[in-house]
């Protein structure tokens, strides 16, 4: 197994697989109503919809500095406002968002060699926004980012009851 199919793994297990850490994003997304996803039950917290616009741009993020973009801030931001209207319609778009920006970037890593695995992202080393890594590294960050918002999201889960 090389290192581009040992993390193509890791992305698809936190992603749509079985991850040691709980379960998928899809798995905990599955079923949720639009609704739901935009609500905030817990004050000064994001929502689920908020979570997942977060999680997209900064996968798409990644997927830019593997394609050798400078590292930066995610072109619509850190944390991107959802749309006005909380549609089905709106939700289930985002969610086929979330999964092209995932699919692009498991096609890129799946082409990717050893040598450019280990190559740096652009730019110089800035903890803030995980620049000045190598691709191997960033990639590793983003399946650790999700885990992270996926913990927030399973909260966010129970406490509106869904």
């Amino acid at each position: 197994m090389t290192e581009a199919d040992k993390i193509v793994d890791q992305l698809e297990r936190a992603y749509r697989g079985d991850p040691w850490f709980g379960s998928s994003v899809l798995s905990i997304l599955d079923g949720l109503p639009a609704a739901a996803a935009a609500r905030s039950p817990i004050a000064g917290a994001h929502s689920i919809w908020e979570l997942v616009r977060h999680m997209t741009a900064w996968k798409g993020e990644v997927l830019a500095r593997l394609r050798g973009e400078p590292a930066g801030t995610p072109a619509e931001g850190d944390w991107p406002a959802p749309p006005s209207a909380a549609t089905e319609e709106a939700w289930r778009d985002e969610l086929a968002r979330m999964t092209r920006v995932h699919e692009h970037l498991v096609a890129l890593v799946r082409r990717s060699s050893p040598a450019q695995l280990h190559h740096p992202v652009r730019d110089e080393r800035n903890r803030e926004s995980g620049t000045g890594l190598t691709q191997w590294q960033t990639l590793h960050g983003i399946v650790q980012h999700d885990a992270y918002h996926l913990g927030q999201i399973s909260l966010l889960r129970k406490a509106l009851g869904v």
